[in-house]
């Protein structure tokens, strides 16, 4: 999409926002009467007032979303027009791309460039996944004569979805268009940070023909709305993307109620191995700050840990220095910015403190390690690169969440493997390498549920996304995702 600054400004200035609940087809306010108060992290100025929703409101969504799920409008609907009525989604969507995106980079500082383009990837979820609704099939196992066994997979019921604000749509509809397209009734909590984009999405599925009660967005706090979702005994399914500290809740919840099945999408640390013999330097160079300082690093499978083989460590780290240089923060309403804010004062905190950490740890900055763009008003943090760091460092261990890299020097295979599994995640692993046998063999020594070699890109719908170890478990995109959305029951019919 080619985006124009005046447009942009333009469209912006004339935005109105949905700020209510959106339950049974409807916007209501939460039953408390509560709000709170949306700030752009942009310019830190105030956008509207939200809905604060509570364990009642929840519990007015959950009845919605089971009535018209037992009344069968929409689980029981004929694949195909239920494939209709999400292309027709996707359609307005479209039309609405730019008003979306623009709802993104007020609530979470993302540039318009990225945000309409996380919109795009949105779009093409939700028709892969429309159209794959009536292509896949149930199965007939082989009995003897007199047996018919049909082994089918039927809708869980009622899904409900806590998302984080990074990516606010994007992590939903990993969720909401598998979900959807194999009948289920949904529930969203997106983040308190960034409820805009899924509120307005609600209204178009309304206009698409999705029936009532079957999408329901219910903004609110973790400890209140997000908790009442994962307590609740008539939830069959609880997917949630965030902190491993959150998803570990979650478990407990689900334990706690109903035993609802529960999918985790959690943080990361993921090791970026660059191994002397890699066939472009360059080309890997200019990936590594383009993974890192994407969305402000704000990403759970940013390869946060640079490994660099100690022969080329020199050189490659003048290369990302230059390559680092065009992520410097800028105003996230021009179409050519790269990179925008950090999503709160907050998370900006936090991540200044692991910086200062980092100083004190006896790592040495090369680039960034400061805040920039204060006269704005909004949340900024330039690219930073630590060198020198150990892998027992509190900054190669935890999960920062912002724009640092911290580079690790390594010598030979087995140390490379060795620094990239030491760490309790296992979300993203990528591999620099000409040679194919030891690429092979470390791609399957690692923990990681990915590996990518010699490309920091997996971005097609056709392959899974999830993780190993503390990243949590359970599969975003693909087929695979479509499975954890359905359950399966085998009927035996005996014949005379």
């Amino acid at each position: 999409m080619t985006l124009n600054y005046e447009e942009v400004i333009k469209v912006k200035n004339s935005l109105s926002f949905k700020n209510q609940a959106f339950i049974n087809g409807k916007y209501v306010n939460s039953i408390s009467g509560k709000v709170f108060e949306n700030y752009s992290p942009v310019d830190g100025a105030l956008v509207t007032s939200v809905a604060e929703c509570d364990i009642e409101d929840i519990n007015n969504a959950v009845k919605a979303a089971r009535s018209v799920f037992e009344k069968g409008s929409w689980s029981r609907m004929a694949p195909n027009k239920r494939k209709k009525i999400l292309f027709k989604l996707a359609d307005l969507m479209k039309k609405n791309i730019l008003e979306l995106g623009l709802l993104e980079t007020l609530d979470m500082g993302k540039p318009i460039s990225a945000a309409t383009g996380d919109i795009a990837a949105c779009i093409s979820c939700l028709n892969w996944y429309a159209e794959a609704i009536d292509k896949i099939y149930d199965d007939v196992a082989p009995t003897r004569d007199n047996i018919i066994a049909m082994i089918t997979k039927e809708p869980l019921g009622v899904v409900g979805a806590v998302t984080p604000w990074n990516y606010p749509l994007l992590m939903a509809f990993w969720k909401i268009a598998p979900a959807l397209a194999t009948g289920n009734s949904f529930i969203l909590k997106p983040a308190e940070q960034s409820p805009l984009s899924a509120l307005r999405v609600s209204e178009l599925a309304m206009e698409a023909g999705v029936p009532e009660g079957v999408f329901n967005v219910v903004p609110g706090f973790g400890p209140t709305a997000g908790k009442a979702l994962g307590m609740h005994m008539d939830v069959d399914k609880l997917g949630f993307t965030g902190s491993t500290e959150v998803g570990k809740l979650f478990l407990k919840y689900s334990g706690d109620s109903n035993m609802k099945r529960v999918s985790l999408e959690c943080g990361g640390k993921s090791p970026n191995i660059i191994f002397a013999d890699a066939p472009d330097l360059d080309l890997a160079a200019k990936q590594a700050a383009d993974g890192m300082f994407f969305n402000s690093g704000q990403v759970c499978d940013a390869p946060s840990r640079l490994l660099i083989e100690k022969s080329v460590k020199n050189e490659f780290l003048e290369k990302l220095v230059e390559y680092s240089k065009p992520w410097m923060p800028n105003d996230p309403f021009q179409p050519d910015t790269s990179m925008g804010s950090m999503v709160d004062e907050n998370q900006t905190s936090r991540v200044l403190d692991y910086i200062e950490t980092g100083k004190s740890e006896g790592a040495k900055i090369i680039t960034g390690g400061e805040q920039v763009r204060k006269k704005s008003g909004g949340y900024y943090i330039a690219p930073t690169i630590f060198e020198g760091v150990k892998n027992n460092m509190k900054i190669a261990k935890e999960e920062i969440f912002g724009p640092v890299l911290c580079a690790i020097d390594f010598e030979g295979e087995d140390e490379a493997l060795d620094i990239a599994n030491d760490t309790d995640y296992g979300l993203n692993a990528i591999i620099w390498s000409n040679d194919l046998n030891k690429v092979h063999k470390i791609a399957k020594r690692i923990r990681s549920g990915k590996v990518l070699v010699n490309s920091m890109s997996d971005g097609d719908m056709s392959v899974p996304h999830g993780g190993y170890k503390q990243s949590g478990f359970g599969r975003d995109k693909s087929l695979e995702a479509m499975g954890q959305y359905t359950q399966t029951k085998l009927t035996w019919i005996e014949l005379k």
